[in-house]
């Protein structure tokens, strides 16, 4: 990598404001606010608002969409003309 133009690497929490969970990570990312982690240090946190802690997907609160009723909509509504 050249030298000068990469932003600095380094750890971060990303905390949920949906859940309230944080993870610790690498990233590029920096934040004003700084918090005081598990192992004793302190390093500067990102709020973000749906991480895999809240998003349906991950969760299992997800619904599924009806597929088959909409291509039976889609055939009703143009057919085969």
């Amino acid at each position: 990598m050249k030298p000068g133009i990469h932003p600095a690497y380094g750890p971060v929490v990303f905390r949920d404001s949906a859940s309230g969970t944080a993870f610790l990570t690498r990233s590029t990312m920096t934040g004003d606010k700084t918090i005081d982690w598990e192992d004793g240090n302190t390093y500067p946190v990102v709020d973000v608002e749906i991480s895999s802690a809240s998003h349906p997907f991950y969760t299992g609160t997800a619904r599924v969409l009806d597929t088959a009723g909409r291509v039976e909509k889609f055939q009703r509504r143009y057919g085969a003309r």
